[in-house]
């Protein structure tokens, strides 16, 4: 048996609502899946709902500033496994107010909790994907209040617009390294067991935004930087994430 290890996706966020989606997405497709969270408590809680899965691994670590996220790098290099992909579904929560009522220092810690958690993830881990037959891919988790204004929550939409801006810069810069760097709109709310009792039928569940993520991943002919989901995708079929390198994780857990 190969002694090499098949790649793994890096999920940034996937103890949260829309993340555990995508975690269980990836685990489903037969993907060996890293996922990166600050809270000891949520990665433990995450490990323990997916206790029967062994591709499932956690790291304690953070993206919040460029020093942190420079050492989480140094860490993801160091693992046996190499680096697929990377998913990054960041958020803050939303605070109701007007910008007009608010000060400019109100928009800053918006752009500074939404937007440069991204910029510090992408400046060091991007680095570290590896370009292979089937490619390398750095996916940023997209906002619907980023394609519109949402009333209330005006820092928001500036910041997940903002956030836009940058995918597509990050898209044009990273094809000299190989790496396809692309943003997944949500078009709606993704509805989760938190919001289910008052979601609408176009939201997509978390599962439905996961499975897209796998249809990105898997051999995905589509190079445009923005790429939709909705509910369509909730029928999108289920199989197995064909990833080009050694045989699937399952058969490679003991190294010769």
């Amino acid at each position: 048996m190969s002694g090499t290890l098949a790649p793994e996706v890096l999920v940034l966020g996937g103890t949260g609502n829309v993340g555990q989606g995508i975690v269980a997405a990836l685990l489903e497709a037969g993907s060996p899946v890293l996922v990166v969270g600050r809270d000891p408590g949520r990665l433990a809680a995450l490990r323990e709902q997916f206790a029967d899965e062994p591709g499932l691994e956690t790291l304690l670590g953070s993206v919040a500033d460029d020093g942190s996220a420079r050492a989480l790098a140094e860490r993801v290099a160091q693992r046996p496994r190499a680096l697929a992909a990377v998913i990054a579904s960041l958020g803050a929560p939303l605070r109701s107010a007007r910008l007009l009522d608010k000060s400019a220092d109100w928009l800053q810690q918006r752009l500074h909790t939404d937007l440069m958690p991204h910029v510090n993830a992408a400046h060091h881990l991007l680095p570290l994907l590896q370009p292979r037959a089937g490619g390398a891919h750095y996916v940023v988790i997209g906002s619907p209040c980023g394609m519109r204004p949402w009333a209330g929550h005006g820092d928001t939409s500036v910041a997940s617009a903002a956030l836009r801006m940058f995918v597509q810069v990050l898209h044009e810069e990273a094809q000299g390294v190989g790496v396809r760097a692309q943003m997944l709109e949500v078009a709606h709310p993704v509805c989760t067991p938190v919001n289910a009792a008052n979601a609408c039928a176009e939201w997509p569940s978390a599962l439905a935004v996961g499975r897209r993520v796998v249809s990105v991943l898997d051999d995905c002919r589509d190079t445009r930087p923005f790429l939709r989901c909705d509910t369509r995708d909730s029928v999108l079929p289920k199989g197995l994430l064909k990833m080009s390198g050694p045989a699937p994780w399952k058969n490679s857990l003991d190294m010769a």
